[in-house]
């Protein structure tokens, strides 16, 4: 099994969304970043688990944990003109983006960027490197286990 953060805007998607459809899977589209792309289509598989960040808000942070429920495959978004993930130029015969489908796991209460920063052994996760930008990570099994005791079930 492999871990993964994974970030969305909570006006976009959020825990509580993915909480009010506990067995709903939920389509991660509009990832627009090929390194970011190229985790979900090359390392992320079914059964991994994500640690769900709630970015661009007040207090970003970790939300609570989703699971991979669907590999990756075209991301709908791209063909879709009124979407504002579309991409003109995508193919559907050869897709540029990728998607991957998740499904809700716990709810925790938000633990912020600055908690994961005071504790010892996370100096090196990729989401608190300086001018990370990317929406999908990967994430070791240390981080993984260094997370846990951290996130409150709420």
């Amino acid at each position: 099994m492999r871990y993964w953060l994974m970030k969305s805007e909570p006006e976009d998607l959020s825990i509580d969304d993915l909480a009010a459809e506990p067995d709903r899977d939920f389509e991660w589209t509009g990832v627009r970043n090929y390194q970011a792309r190229n985790f979900m289509r090359d390392g992320m598989r079914e059964g991994d688990l994500v640690l769900f960040w709630h970015s661009s808000c007040a207090t970003p942070g970790i939300a609570g944990i989703a699971v991979v429920s669907g590999a990756a495959r075209a991301d709908s978004s791209q063909f879709d003109p009124a979407s504002p993930w579309h991409d003109p130029a995508a193919d559907p015969a050869s897709p540029r983006w990728v998607s991957v489908m998740v499904r809700f796991v716990s709810k925790s209460c938000l633990v912020p960027t600055a908690t994961l920063r005071a504790t010892p052994g996370l100096e090196d996760m990729q989401v608190l490197r300086k001018g990370n930008r990317l929406s999908v990570t990967p994430v070791s099994d240390e981080h993984w286990h260094l997370v846990q005791p951290l996130l409150t079930p709420r």
